[in-house]
């Protein structure tokens, strides 16, 4: 290069740059020397691989980029994970479903819950706020509230085949054998007057909301959490009264044995607990009635014992002349103090609703007929069944007028005393031949698990209230939210055992830090880069993602590319990366 001059050659220098980045001279090179050596250069540096011009293509001028499309994708992402561990795909393959419901059944029960919602609601979530569908590979801009009340519809038809097959497939995934099943009864109320609905009916609300009508929801679970069987009940019917149909479906969604049924004192009537032996199974339950008249097992002493919440139990095995069963007297110091509280709080109001009776008869144009005063005394003893038979009530007629001139109240010391020294005593029952009094005690806490799941039904996936107005959509409603259970489910088992304890709330909220967003940028040849990546997972959801054995990430990236002129005849090709057309 001896032969140009120092003037020659940084314009040689500033023409390769020039072509490297693909920017037009403003003013073209005139001087032919520096033009030939410029073009022999370039030819040479691209013959010795010294500069890659794919890799010039991708360079993106900084301030043309940006970010659009932003996404949810990490909660989503290990439900659909779930969703395939489930193998539910190929279980409504077998019942001759296309692959877009499919598609669609798997973006409503993920969207259910992530985001438990209603039908409206989940749609404009869906395609407004996550990138769920780029999982399932259904078309969120064709996703109505109309598609999804048909899409739970026809899950509701299958209830039975997919609960066989979710309990089948769970045990299998983690060898369960069903030794312990929990069954039990929850409500939820529903908004509106359900004029014609056959389930919605008046009863007693767990929430309180004696103004709403109700459906009962009864569950059988394994000690594991994981759902056998469900069912859907009048709002008024009587928790004893749901068992048998339940006896009859547990040889279909329960291992060939006969497990042990564990129950609340709610449903542990003498009829049924009868069936129960009858059908073959074994009971533990908690004695409706505090027995009376037992004594304490010969060679049985006292055994302590401290729950999960630190709090010290006593353990006494004691027999009856009147039961058979197996009877253990179970003493919980902080129950005794909380029916201590109760019953001090229900006291307190039933005087105060004695003492306006009082007032009522002394006010001059109060209530003093004798039947009137009665019905109301009977009313407030209705209302305070455990605590008006401590009271001694007597009223001082006048019998020519008929009136009642004065009312007087005590407590009935001997039946305070009885009151006093059973609080916080109760009884667990059996059936079974058990020597160790902490077996059975253990055996009945396992109930823990079936509260925990109505808990989380209730809360972390929004069971309540219902909305629907016809019977059909409020039964697949309910059992939507029991296929979004599953997922949660099996996803918190999994995170259980390695000591994660979170609820499914805060699993939701650690995943949604994960997102996928498109970025677009010009490139120095002028052509519009465009590029669908994933935000690389925060350090509490790589934790989550390591134990449960899913990718870090749903997908590298997705690139694509298109000349600045062309970009606005190309938007329906990119309309999937970009958004809606």
């Amino acid at each position: 290069m001896s032969d140009y001059s120092p003037e020659q050659l940084n314009k040689v220098q500033s023409c390769l740059n020039d072509r490297y980045e693909n920017q037009q001279r403003l003013f073209p090179e005139n001087d032919v020397f520096v033009k030939r050596l410029a073009e022999e250069l370039w030819d040479r540096l691209l013959a010795a691989k010294r500069i890659d011009v794919k890799k010039a293509q991708q360079m993106i001028n900084a301030d043309t980029m940006r970010h659009e499309n932003v996404r949810e994708i990490g909660a989503e992402w290990m439900s659909y994970n779930i969703w395939n561990q489930l193998e539910l795909t190929r279980f409504l393959q077998s019942k001759g479903w296309e692959e877009e419901e499919i598609q669609l059944a798997a973006t409503q029960i993920i969207s259910r819950a992530v985001y438990p919602a209603s039908e409206l609601k989940t749609s404009l979530w869906i395609k407004e706020n996550s990138a769920v569908c780029e999982l399932t590979g259904y078309n969120p801009y064709s996703i109505t509230k109309d598609k999804l009340y048909a899409s739970a519809l026809k899950l509701y038809s299958i209830k039975d085949q997919l609960e066989q097959h979710l309990s089948a497939r769970t045990n299998e995934l983690f060898e369960l054998e069903d030794k312990i099943i929990l069954y039990d009864l929850t409500n939820t109320y529903f908004e509106g007057r359900k004029l014609n609905s056959k389930l919605a009916k008046h009863g007693r609300s767990k929430e309180k909301r004696k103004d709403a009508k109700l459906v009962v929801l009864a569950m059988v679970v394994n000690v594991e959490g994981f759902i056998k069987y469900t069912a859907m009940y009048e709002g008024n019917i009587a928790d004893c009264a749901t068992l048998e149909s339940m006896i009859e479906k547990l040889a279909t969604h329960t291992c060939s044995h006969k497990p042990i049924i564990v129950l609340d004192a709610g449903i542990a009537t003498e009829d049924n607990l009868i069936l129960i032996k009858a059908k073959g199974y074994h009971y533990v339950c908690v004695s409706r009635t505090k027995i009376k008249d037992y004594t304490s097992v010969a060679g049985k002493g006292k055994v302590l014992l401290q729950t999960k919440n630190k709090q010290e139990i006593q353990l006494k095995a004691v027999a009856t002349e009147k039961h058979t069963d197996y009877f253990l007297e179970v003493t919980s110091a902080a129950k005794a103090k909380k029916e201590e509280g109760m019953k001090h709080s229900f006291e307190q109001r039933i005087e105060e609703e004695l003492q306006k009776v009082s007032n009522a008869i002394q006010r001059k144009g109060g209530i003093k007929t004798t039947e009137k005063v009665y019905e109301r005394i009977g009313r407030i003893k209705e209302k305070y069944p455990s605590i008006h038979s401590q009271y001694i009530i007597e009223t001082r007629i006048n019998k020519e007028t008929n009136q009642v001139i004065e009312l007087k109240w005590s407590k009935d010391e001997s039946k305070e005393a009885t009151k006093q020294e059973s609080l916080g005593i109760y009884f667990l029952r059996t059936d079974l031949e058990i020597k160790d009094e902490a077996v059975t005690w253990n055996i009945y806490n396992t109930i823990r698990e079936i509260e925990s799941s109505f808990r989380c039904l209730k809360t972390d996936l929004d069971l309540r209230p219902v909305y629907h107005q016809n019977d059909d959509s409020t039964m697949a409603h309910l059992h939507l939210g029991i296929l979004a259970y599953w997922l949660v489910n099996t996803m918190r088992h999994q995170l259980k055992a390695s000591g994660i304890n979170h609820s499914w709330s805060e699993i939701v909220r650690i995943g949604n830090t994960q997102k996928v967003v498109t970025t677009t940028g010009t490139n120095t040849f002028d052509k519009v880069i465009i590029v669908r990546k994933c935000s690389e997972p925060a350090h509490k959801l790589t934790v989550l993602l390591g134990i449960l054995k899913i990718k870090h990430q749903p997908f590298t990236k997705r690139k694509s590319v298109v000349h600045k002129s062309e970009l606005k005849k190309n938007e329906s090709a990119i309309s999937g990366v970009l958004g809606p057309p």
